[in-house]
This record gives structure tokens, C-alpha cells and sequence, in this order.
């Protein structure tokens, strides 16, 4: 606790001491582009004086429609060259991803589809596919094996065949 901390009305007095110098500032900036964008338009656009005959106004119209189609055309032209360049950043961004490795993978939404519309989705709505796979299984028969009944029924006289040695060496020779 070395260091000595500020009061609250001395903290209070600084802070609005910076808040006035950034209103100065800001408004100091707000008059230079102000004066900025005048300087721009005297530049730019000459006073318009309008013409006293109908002749000189259609010649004027026509003046200003051809600047006005220069300056979409140079309006388009940077908007491209804008589009063009965010594309690029951005390339280069994933680029810089990949690179470095650590890349987030965006959390996906789940989404209930069955198999038909997933595979309509992918092919597109020409393909009529079906995905009946009960359909394409081989039918199987069960075969029910007779030996198993047949040895199902008495069981004291499984019990008395099976009785003593002899029984025991039967049940080995069955199972062989």
C-alpha cells in the first residue's frame, strides 16, 4: 500500500477536465470536415447559374446528366473494387487460419431430415430417390429344425438314457 490512492472529487475533477478537452476536440474535428466537404463542393460543383432561354436550360440538363452518369460510373467502379477487396481480405483471413490451426468450428444447428429429403437435397429435386432399404434386404425363410422337438418331450426318459456310464458316454458321442 505503498502508493497513494485518489479521492473520489479528485478522480471526479480529472475526469471531467478529459471529457472537456474531448468535446473541444470533437467539435474542432466536427468544424475541419465541415469546412472540408465546403471546400469539396466549390471544387467540385461550380455555382449553378440557370440559363435565360430554353435552349441553354436543355444544353445545362443535358451537362449534368453526363456528370452524373461519370460519377455512377465511378461509383460502381469503386463499389467493385470494394466488393473485390473484402473478398480478398477475407481469403487471406482464412488463409491465416489454416495456417495458425486454430480454427473455430461454428456450432451447427441439429436438423431433423429423413434419408429421402437428404438425398433429394443433395441430388436436387430432378432425382426421384426412394431409400426404401426393407425393400432391397433378401428374404430370409426360418427353417425349424425337427431334432429340437423331438428331443423336447419326456424329460424323465432323457434323464433314465442318460443315467449310469453308458448314458454319459452316449451324451458325449451325440454332442461329437
Amino acid at each position: 500500500m505503498s502508493e497513494k490512492k485518489m479521492t473520489s472529487s479528485r478522480r471526479h475533477h480529472l475526469k471531467s477536465l478529459i471529457l472537456g478537452i474531448a468535446r473541444d476536440l470533437m467539435t474542432a474535428e466536427e468544424k475541419r470536415v465541415e469546412e472540408e466537404r465546403a471546400r469539396y463542393m466549390e471544387e467540385k460543383c461550380a455555382p449553378l447559374s440557370l440559363p435565360g432561354s430554353v435552349q441553354e436550360l436543355q444544353d445545362l440538363c443535358k451537362e449534368l446528366h453526363q456528370k452524373t452518369d461519370v460519377v455512377d460510373e465511378e461509383r460502381y467502379d469503386l463499389t467493385v473494387k470494394v466488393a473485390k477487396s473484402e473478398k480478398e481480405i477475407e481469403d487471406l483471413k482464412i488463409k491465416v487460419q489454416d495456417l495458425i490451426g486454430k480454427f473455430k468450428k461454428p456450432a451447427l444447428k441439429k436438423v431433423r431430415m429423413s434419408a429421402d429429403t437428404m438425398l433429394q437435397a443433395l441430388l436436387g429435386s430432378k432425382h426421384k430417390v426412394s431409400l426404401d432399404l426393407r425393400a432391397n434386404l433378401k428374404q430370409v425363410k426360418k427353417e425349424v429344425k425337427e431334432e429340437e422337438k423331438e428331443s423336447v418331450g419326456d424329460w424323465r426318459k432323457n434323464i433314465e438314457d442318460k443315467a449310469g456310464m453308458d448314458g454319459r458316454k452316449k451324451m458325449f458321442e451325440s454332442e461329437a
